[in-house]
């Protein structure tokens, strides 16, 4: 999904849906990520929890520019319900990607922010999907052992400022 461009963090970046924890999703230490990982997906998106089955949580991570630390849900979506923005304020657009379009090596690109950071990226529906969303991914595809061999030297300038 591409976030809403006036929200106060990340504004029209690429993400997954995601949120802090709210009360009623627990412990934070427990099943609270996961409870919150599905009712932010379906606040966001309208995405029907019931066909997701969650995997687990993966390592904390933490995003500097903007302080926020991160616990990355994992799962497979095993029944696709119809999705889109559901709150115009928080989500501009949404898009679903095939795993076989993010493993391609066309699709595949590094990142360079006017800050000179460097990073994975993907050319996919229409979209740059890069920062942090793009690191997640880049790493599953990893370890899952479905990347294939891209041109790392394929450079894609991020032309927003910041």
């Amino acid at each position: 999904m591409e976030r809403a461009s006036s929200l106060r963090s990340h504004a029209g970046q690429p993400s997954f849906p995601g949120g802090a924890l709210d009360p009623q999703d627990g412990d934070p230490h427990g099943d609270g990520p996961l409870r919150a990982a599905l009712r932010e997906a379906e606040e966001e998106t309208g995405l029907d929890p019931a066909g997701v089955q969650l995997f687990g949580v993966l390592p904390k991570l933490y995003i500097p520019v903007s302080g926020f630390v991160v616990t990355p849900v994992l799962g497979w979506w095993r029944v696709p319900s119809p999705v889109g923005v559901v709150d115009p304020n928080e989500t501009a657009r949404v898009f679903t990607v095939p795993v076989a379009d993010l493993t391609h090596p066309d699709n595949r690109a590094t990142t360079v922010h006017p800050s000179g950071f460097q990073g994975p990226a993907f050319l996919v529906e229409s979209a740059l999907v890069w920062g942090f969303t793009a690191g997640v991914i880049d790493r599953l595809l990893h370890f899952a052992g479905w990347e294939r061999p891209w041109d790392r030297d394929k450079r894609v300038p991020l032309d927003w400022g910041s």
